[in-house]
């Protein structure tokens, strides 16, 4: 009967394992036909691009000279493109504006603007009071005694008020308004707010935002028209030049939005006695570009002000919080007309950057002489003046709309990234004949080659360690006796396995 002999045999890592490598050879061969193919050479990802050129210069068939100019022509068209390229990047880098105004389509006015007055002399001499001379020595030049002729050194007064100083001692408006009107309307003080500069005690007509009065037409004798009394006869005496002295006789005027505050000693305009002046105005809208076009300031969106003591920002709003940061940190005070907070000085020069929305009113003067011979005699009955008072104190100024419509000046990008595309677009077609599709194209094929670079190299067999594995493995009879190096065994005539006999006295049962 056939007999079957187990035996345990002992194999090598790499040869226990032959089948295995076979089925992860061909495993690893279907997945590549499943999955990534070889990536192309240069040769056949030029004969497929679309970039102009690299077909010929790059693809296959024989080298020679016609694919040498080829090349050559590819490469300085590519220069070519890449020097124009670089130029219009620098171009852009500039960021040029242009300012555009579109006259044909104005706006309509939203409001009158406020106007404020000054008159150039700060203080009434009839109203200083022996501790106000004392007191302002330095702004005035006048020298400090009192009536009885006692000098400084032997003086004592209190400290100071300056704002009940001003209001005392600056010129009043009732007394200085002779006549008022508005679109016709008679007007009065009433209709002023005092306010304060450096010239003092000023008032500003038509100041509330919020009840702005509106220009029903345009042109002379629709606006503001009043007629002021300087009062020379209550300017100081000089007896010495200060920083604060002033030579001019008349009043300061200037005209702004009613978010800024007034900035007259910069920006306000003269107007003289004995004259009537005109002053024809356009409002202008301006739209400034922020970073990185331009400097303008951009709103924040915060509800509280951004600057302490004013609703809104404004130009000369950031210069009064300047010079108050700069008295503040000399003396640590500050004059009448600065923002009430003292808290918190600026560190570093103080810039004061354009808002990108900004209203302004631009300007056209002129004047005639007043008043003539016959208007003299009857105003200085009516004033009860002289007509030489009335010649050397009396002015009248005449506001006004040139039109009731707004100038747009808008502050707009010369050169955008939309013309920065189409130029490139345009020098890139021209050149080599690419597109945006055409640069996908290379980088595709950049990532192809450069992954199946990556691929073989994580790929890359590492040197097996021989290690012993069992195993088991069934012989049949008839092989074993082939491959058995025991040697053969014949009848009974010894027996190796006791207590087996087979019958027919054959041993056919070994062991090895």
């Amino acid at each position: 009967m056939p007999i079957e002999i187990v035996c345990k045999i002992k194999f090598a890592e790499e040869d226990a394992k032959p089948k295995e490598k076979e089925a992860g050879d061909e495993q690893s061969l279907l997945g590549a036909t499943r999955g990534s193919a070889a990536p192309r050479d240069l040769a056949t990802f030029a004969s497929t691009s679309t970039l102009h050129g690299l077909g010929r210069a790059c693809g296959p068939g024989p080298h020679g000279l016609r694919r040498t100019l080829w090349a050559l022509a590819l490469l300085t068209s590519l220069a070519a493109f890449l020097y124009q390229a670089a130029g219009l990047a620098r171009g852009y880098l500039t960021r040029p504006h242009l300012v555009v105004m579109d006259p044909a389509a104005p706006a309509p006015v939203a409001g009158f603007p406020a106007v404020t007055l000054c008159n150039i002399n700060r203080f009434r001499h009839s109203a200083l009071s022996d501790a106000d001379i004392f007191h302002l020595a330095n702004l005035t030049g006048l020298p400090p005694k009192d009536r009885d002729g006692h000098r400084a050194a032997g003086l004592r007064y209190p400290e100071p008020d300056m704002v009940d100083i001003l209001n005392r001692t600056g010129h009043q408006l009732a007394d200085m308004l002779k006549s008022c009107n508005f679109s016709g309307h008679h007007c009065s003080a009433s209709n002023f707010s005092v306010v304060y500069t450096r010239y003092g005690k000023c008032y500003t007509f038509n100041a509330d935002p919020q009840s702005s009065l509106p220009s029903r037409v345009g042109g002379m004798g629709s606006g503001l028209e009043i007629m002021l009394d300087i009062q020379q006869e209550e300017y100081l005496p000089i007896w010495r030049e200060t920083n604060e002295t002033s030579f001019e006789a008349g009043i300061r005027v200037q005209i702004h939005s009613q978010e800024e505050p007034p900035y007259i000693h910069q920006l306000g305009f003269g107007v003289s006695p004995g004259f009537q002046t005109f002053v024809s105005c356009q409002e202008q809208r301006l739209t400034y570009l922020p970073q990185p076009w331009g400097n303008c300031r951009a709103e924040s969106g915060l509800r509280e002000p951004e600057l302490q003591g004013y609703s809104a920002y404004s130009v000369s709003a950031c210069r009064l919080r300047c010079e108050k940061e700069a008295v503040l940190q000399r003396c640590h005070c500050r004059m009448v007309h600065m923002p009430d907070s003292l808290g918190g000085g600026s560190e570093g020069p103080c810039f004061c950057p354009t808002p990108c929305n900004l209203t302004r009113y631009g300007k056209e003067i002129s004047m005639v002489r007043i008043p003539n011979r016959g208007s003299a005699r009857y105003l200085a009955r009516k004033y009860n003046r002289n007509e030489t008072y009335i010649r050397e104190n009396f002015l009248v100024l005449d506001v006004f709309f040139e039109a009731l419509t707004s100038e747009a000046m808008e502050q707009r990008a010369a050169y955008g990234l939309s013309a920065l595309l189409g130029d490139l677009g345009g020098q890139m077609g021209l050149f080599i004949g690419a597109s945006v599709l055409t640069l996908l194209e290379i980088l595709d094929y950049i990532y192809e080659v450069s992954w199946d670079r990556l691929r073989r190299a994580w790929r890359r067999p590492k040197t097996p360690l021989r290690t012993a594995t069992g195993g088991i493995s069934t012989l049949g009879l008839q092989e074993l006796k082939e491959q058995s190096p025991c040697p053969s065994q014949g009848h009974a005539g010894g027996s190796l396995l006791p207590n087996h006999h087979p019958p027919g006295g054959l041993f056919e049962d070994f062991a090895c």
